[in-house]
């Protein structure tokens, strides 16, 4: 990967691209710096280091931007939450999945109206954070009418931010190296090495505590280490369905008679499953906080948002099913099997043993299907294991699966555009 960027920086275009690219980041690490006005964020510290609120989530995806209420405090979480609806949609309105199938303006249409539902999300959580701030008593109001220019000043604040964000991934997208959004979370979870530097300093004081957690830092680190190689093996994996191209004759010539294969991942879906599944489940734990229910008076809704907290083992099940599910549900929008079959008849293609048309499509069902089953307990296991060892340990690493695979599979993602763009620039072309 290392070679790749040092290849990539000696070609012009793809240097100006990657220093696009770079300038980028550092506005945006700059505006998770720039606070929001009438805020005061010390007071938030108590509430942003209390494991299991969705916040904590929320404030690991924007790279510690919400902690600190600055301008990029939502992050890209809006446009990820819009992407998602989206797609949800398309399967289910025609007029969605008729815009996913013509092609470039087609897909132009679409990113527009993400960006549209984007907006309205951005403003719908600017709005319930700022609920909750002032329910904390972070806000320094200045004004005479009742906070009211304070509240619409934080709220576009915070909106115009998450829509400038977006703005910048996209622009990643078309003028720098692409994965513009995932490589803007990479940044912030990259840049927030202080959550690391607090989980090894538990690690230490339990260490302190008790003889035996002195053995936990070595098995921690191994595991770790074992986590990332499991991520990048399983993360590059792919099962090729092999396919018998039959020869024809045009004219004079022969065309035809190759071997080639069909690949499928195993983690088709990247991250995306983890991330859904996680703001699923974290929804109700943040509604129950922004409520502040009494355990005396509502004991039966306080035991139900307790369920929804990152030390519940019922929060672990959930979650898991979740991931697999949500799996599944991607696998089956990128892939259809009858397509595939219909391409490869068109084609003179076949796959060695199987008669072509409805016999090949299962066959693709089949092994699709047990490939998306791999790939979902895969996610399952690197984003599930660290709960169970944070819950058992009581070390804060409970959000350590998602940020591994994100940071993985971003640097694997950009090392393969990189080299997407070498492989294009180097071609000859046909007529040389």
């Amino acid at each position: 990967m290392f070679e790749t960027f040092r290849n990539a920086w000696k070609i012009e275009d793809l240097r100006k691209r990657l220093l696009y690219t770079l300038v980028i980041l550092v506005i945006f690490r700059l505006g998770c710096a720039v606070p929001v006005p009438y805020i005061d964020a010390s007071s938030l510290t108590e509430m942003f280091n209390t494991t299991g609120s969705m916040l904590t989530y929320l404030n690991m995806m924007s790279g510690d931007a919400l902690s600190q209420c600055a301008i990029f405090a939502l992050g890209v979480q809006p446009y990820i939450n819009a992407s998602i609806i989206v797609q949800l949609l398309t399967v289910a309105i025609p007029y969605l999945e008729n815009l996913s199938k013509e092609g470039e303006e087609g897909r132009r249409k679409l990113t527009r109206i993400t960006n549209y539902v984007g907006a309205g999300i951005g403003l719908m959580l600017s709005i319930a954070y700022y609920f909750i701030l002032r329910r904390m008593g972070a806000l320094e109001y200045t004004d005479g009418f009742g906070g009211i220019f304070t509240a619409i000043v934080i709220v576009l604040c915070f909106t115009a931010g998450s829509q400038l964000v977006t703005w910048m991934g996209n622009q990643i997208d078309s003028k720098g190296i692409g994965n513009g959004v995932s490589l803007l979370i990479f940044a912030g979870i990259v840049a927030n090495w202080s959550r690391v530097i607090t989980m090894v300093q538990g690690i230490f004081t339990r260490a302190q505590q008790a003889a035996g957690y002195y053995v936990l830092l070595p098995v921690l680190l191994l595991l770790a280490l074992a986590a990332v190689i499991f991520v990048v093996v399983l993360t590059n994996a792919e099962r090729r369905i092999p396919v018998q191209y039959a020869k024809r004759q045009v004219g004079r010539k022969m065309y035809g008679g190759q071997s080639s294969y069909i690949p499928i991942k195993v983690n088709m879906s990247g991250v995306m499953p983890v991330i859904f599944a996680m703001t699923l489940c974290s929804l109700p734990n943040m509604v129950g906080s922004f409520l502040n229910l009494d355990p005396e008076q509502h004991p039966i809704w306080t035991a139900f948002f307790s369920v929804f907290q990152y030390n519940s083992w019922m929060y672990l099940v959930f979650y898991v099913l979740l991931i697999v599910a949500f799996n599944y549900f991607y696998v089956a929008i990128q892939y259809n099997p009858i397509d595939i079959s219909n391409q490869l008849r068109k084609n003179n293609g076949t796959i060695p043993g199987i008669r072509p048309g409805k016999p090949t499509s299962d066959f693709i069902t089949k092994t699709l299907s047990k490939i998306t089953l791999i790939g979902g307990i895969f996610l399952a296991v690197v984003a599930g294991l660290p709960i169970v060892l944070g819950n058992a340990t009581g070390v804060s690493i409970q959000l350590g699966g998602t940020s591994l695979l994100i940071v993985v599979g971003v640097a694997l993602d950009t090392a393969r555009s990189l080299e997407g763009y070498m492989t294009a620039r180097h071609h000859k072309g046909f007529l040389e």
